[in-house]
């Protein structure tokens, strides 16, 4: 009989075989998902992105080369900067940037038994950036660089009124390039496609928009919006706002307020240019004297009005900004240096000098220059205290004002010129002058001693040097009489007689023996020999017959050669 608890036969036998299989399953499960796992663990994850390039699926060396090939392009493309409307470019090499490869797809595969981790291996990704190597100091000098081409310098404004119209230039603000801010932009951004936005400093002008606007509104426009009337004594007249503008600037000051100034000059030159304009000024004109058939005639003497320059610019720019734009300026009275009163209170009362010389009344031209000058000079007026010039009346003596050629005396010899022969009219009129006791200021004697001339006492004459000059320092007028007739000429001098005029002369001194020259020039001119020689003649200046003063006269004449003349055509 068999016992109830007995095993049967067989049944331990099925179990062990039953779990042998299980093992064997399990140990081949677990084999098959370490080799997907070592499988995985060689190749990027499935879905994995590296600078936006699909790398997913590959071993390291395949996702290197596929993401090299890529970004290429993007990796030498030209950094683009903007500021302010203003751009730039740096080329990546030149400033430091590289993309680093290697790194970028470092640690993208390895071994994991996580099955978490396996499973996203193989059905998800990542998502990453491009590594990159950046050489600090190249990227700040190429940024440096490109920071010139986006600065802005600061332009001041301006407002003018030139011309009579206003003019504003606006301010310009400034911008400067923060390299160290703009270096780091790149560095953490590149490569990038888009435009990077450069910080910049900004500088602003000293002079606002603002108030640029508000002296045009309150100064400029009103400056130029017509004319200014201006009242001066009993005249009224205008002055343009062009003419004014002239004289306005507008500088400002350290805190950019800006201040019309004004040119005082400017302003002055203007008003006064538009009074004379107006005939609201005139200059004090002094009496004159004419005589006409030997009789005196007295132009009266004017007052003159003029404005005074201490007080014009003041109110004028005062009614530049006034609604009225009208200013009222001070006006002063000139008198003349000689009055009517005095003019008729120095008229010649009879003669006071006179003085002839002669000449050869056949001598040609030289004899009608002399007749001409001499009518010329006739009743010519000379006020109290004037300078009288001899060439100042006569002026150039031209063909044009019936000048002939006559004789003169040029470095040394004789020879012709229009006008030849009219410094006998000045020697005749010298010695009047010095009879008359007036003051000489300019003449010269001849070049060497001629005969029929007192010795010391004759005065050449040529244009527009040497002159006749002397002032009147009489008690009146002067008037000139001078005629020519025959071989003679005679100059009078009336007037106020004031002195008693003696003159003495001295002995020859340093007497000169003249050469003897032979000159066969078809221009040469006999000349007959003279000895040259010093002489002094004083001039006595007497009153009552006391002896009030004397003056000196220092003659130095040189010989004259004696000439003759071997040409045929020679005189």
């Amino acid at each position: 009989m068999t016992d109830a608890f007995d095993q049967q036969p067989g049944q331990p036998r099925r179990r062990r075989g039953a779990i042998a299989v299980l093992v064997g399953a399990f140990v081949l499960l677990v084999a098959g998902y370490v080799g997907v796992a070592a499988y995985a663990s060689g190749r990027t994850p499935a879905d994995t992105k590296v600078g936006g390039v699909q790398v997913g699926g590959l071993d390291p060396a395949a996702a290197r080369k596929v993401l090299e090939t890529a970004v290429a392009q993007r990796g030498s493309a030209p950094v683009a900067l903007t500021a302010g409307g203003k751009s730039a470019t740096i080329a990546p090499a030149e400033a430091g940037l590289a993309i680093d490869l290697d790194a970028s797809v470092e640690d993208l595969t390895g071994f994991s038994l996580n099955p978490v981790k396996l499973v996203s291996h193989l059905t998800g990704g990542a998502t990453r950036s491009l590594e990159t190597e950046v050489d600090d100091s190249k990227l700040k000098a190429a940024v440096t660089k490109a920071a010139q081409a986006l600065a802005v310098a600061p332009k001041e404004g301006s407002i003018s009124v030139a011309g009579g119209k206003v003019a504003v230039v606006a301010p310009v603000k400034g911008q400067a390039v923060e390299v160290d801010k703009t270096a780091d932009l790149i560095a953490d951004s590149w490569p990038r496609t888009a435009p990077i936005v450069a910080p910049v400093t900004a500088s602003t002008p000293a002079v606002s928009a603002e108030e640029l606007q508000r002296v045009k509104t309150e100064f400029a426009d009103k400056a130029v919006s017509g004319p200014i009337a201006v009242k001066a004594g009993d005249k009224t007249f205008e002055i343009s706002a062009a003419s004014l503008a002239a004289g306005i600037t507008f500088p400002a000051d350290a805190d950019g307020k800006i201040t019309p100034k004004f040119d005082d000059k400017i302003i002055i030159a203007a008003v006064t240019a538009a009074a004379d304009k107006a005939d609201a000024t005139a200059k004090a004109t002094d009496a004159t004297v004419s005589y006409a058939s030997g009789q005196p005639a007295v132009v009266p003497s004017k007052t003159g009005v003029a404005l005074d320059p201490t007080k014009i610019v003041a109110p004028v720019t005062a009614a530049l900004t006034s609604p009225e734009r009208a200013a009222i300026i001070p006006v002063t009275v000139s008198q003349p240096k000689f009055t009517t009163e005095q003019a008729k209170a120095t008229l010649p009362k009879g003669m006071i000098s006179t003085f002839t010389t002669h000449f050869p009344a056949n001598g040609g031209g030289r004899v009608s220059n002399i007749r001409l000058a001499a009518r010329t000079l006739n009743n010519t007026y000379v006020a109290p205290g004037a300078t009288f010039s001899l060439n100042g009346v006569l002026g150039k003596r031209t063909p044009e004002k019936g000048y002939v050629k006559g004789g003169v005396i040029s470095e040394g010899r004789l020879s012709e010129n229009y006008g030849g022969g009219i410094s006998q009219v000045s020697t005749t009129l010298f010695n009047a002058a010095f009879f008359a006791g007036v003051k000489f200021e300019q003449y010269q004697a001849h070049g060497f001693y001629i005969s029929r001339y007192p010795e010391g006492r004759e005065a050449t004459i040529s244009f527009p040097y040497p002159d006749n000059r002397w002032t009147n320092t009489t008690d009146g007028g002067i008037v000139i009489r001078s005629s020519s007739s025959g071989g003679q000429i005679t100059v009078s001098f009336y007037g106020t007689k004031k002195w008693d005029i003696v003159a003495t002369k001295s002995p020859r001194r340093n007497v000169v023996t003249p050469k003897k020259i032979t000159d066969p020039s078809p221009k040469c001119i006999t000349q007959n020999p003279t000895p040259g020689f010093d002489v002094t003649v004083t001039r006595i200046f007497k009153q009552g017959g006391a002896t009030l003063r004397t003056e000196a006269f220092n003659t130095h004449y040189n010989p004259e050669d004696d000439v003759t003349c071997t040409h045929p055509d020679a005189k």
